[in-house]
C-alpha cells in the first residue's frame, strides 16, 4: 500500500508542505509549467511509494490532455487539488475516488 504524500507545483506552493514533513516533491517554477509540469506529473504517478498527489487546482491547465485524463482518473495514487476555488463538489468526488465510497450520500 502507497503511504507517502507528493507535492507538485511552484516553490511557493511546496515549501510549506515540505515543512510540515512531506518527503517526495517536485519544484516546478511557473515560467516552465508548459514544459516540465507533464514529466513531473507522470514521474509522480509511476512512483510506487506515492498515494496522494497534492497540486494547485490552477496548474490543470498547464496540463497535456493526456496528462491530465490520467490524473483525474487515478485511482492510486489519488491527485488532490487545493486553491483556485475548488467546491465541496471537487473535493466530494476526490475523497470518494480515494477510499471508493461516498461518504455525503443524499
Amino acid at each position: 500500500m502507497s503511504q507517502e504524500i507528493a507535492v507538485i507545483g511552484s516553490p511557493d506552493f511546496t515549501t510549506g508542505f515540505r515543512l510540515a514533513g512531506v518527503r517526495k516533491f517536485a519544484n516546478v517554477a511557473d515560467d516552465e509549467k508548459d514544459d516540465r509540469l507533464d514529466d513531473a506529473v507522470r514521474e509522480t504517478l509511476d512512483d510506487e511509494e506515492v498515494g496522494i498527489v497534492v497540486m494547485h487546482d490552477d496548474d490543470l491547465s498547464h496540463l497535456s490532455r493526456a496528462v491530465r485524463n490520467d490524473v483525474e482518473t487515478s485511482v492510486e495514487p489519488v491527485l488532490v487539488t487545493l486553491g483556485g476555488g475548488t467546491g465541496s463538489g471537487n473535493l466530494r468526488e476526490q475523497i470518494k475516488r480515494a477510499i471508493g465510497i461516498d461518504l455525503m450520500e443524499d
